[in-house]
């Protein structure tokens, strides 16, 4: 066993194994300092023009296991266990609303971007599910792939009406296991699936951002 697969082992022994279905526990002392880390909005070009419309994306939903601020690494199918020593800002799922809200509102592409319909009323909603939100530990235990994977559906405000679905996937590898190396492997993966929901987004709303 590698110093690296040995390190993250030892940190992820002191943690609990999570049951398909059972409950979430404190996993850590409440009192350690856990490293906090956050995803970027990608890098995408500026709309040429503004629709007169407005977005207002709720916060994505997610499994138990998910829908906490630590940083999920699955060491097999069956397991899953929190990397030590790190955490995201905030909760997963509110995080990246955050960050799909920038990514929106980077384009100058919307009128209106924001968590919720501006005066009561909007115009469409970005309704989301987040299945994978992962690290995944390679076979050697010196490297992972981080995998995330989101559900959309655009939605009509006065009405329901689904406009759009759609789902986005992208699975990128991290160097190591370091902490760091994962997060910056997150982001790879992130600017991939914001990246086209955007664009899908966007189209759907009846505006096509210039190729990149």
């Amino acid at each position: 066993m590698t110093v690296h697969r040995r390190t993250l082992m030892t940190g992820m022994g002191a943690m609990m194994v999570l049951s398909g279905c059972g409950a979430l526990s404190a996993l850590s002392d409440a009192t350690t300092a856990l490293d906090a880390f956050e995803l970027r909005a990608p890098n995408l070009p500026q709309a040429g023009r503004m629709l007169q419309r407005g977005l207002s994306i709720e916060p994505p939903t997610a499994s138990g296991a998910l829908d906490v601020d630590r940083i999920l690494i699955k060491p097999n199918p069956v397991q899953s266990l929190y990397l030590p020593g790190a955490r995201w800002s905030d909760n997963a799922p509110l995080m990246y609303q955050s960050v799909m809200l920038r990514a929106f509102e980077d384009t100058g592409a919307l009128s209106y971007v924001g968590r919720r319909p501006l005066g009561g009323a909007g115009d469409v909603a970005l309704i989301s599910e987040i299945t994978d939100f992962q690290a995944e530990l390679a076979a050697d235990g010196d490297s992972a792939v981080t995998r995330i994977r989101l559900t959309a559906r655009l939605v009509r405000e006065t009405d329901a009406r689904v406009l759009a679905r759609r789902s986005f996937q992208a699975v990128t590898p991290a160097e190591s296991t370091d902490a760091l190396e994962i997060v910056q492997a997150f982001n790879a993966a992130s600017d991939a699936v914001l990246s086209d929901l955007v664009r899908w987004g966007l189209e759907a709303m009846g505006l096509r951002l210039p190729a990149a």
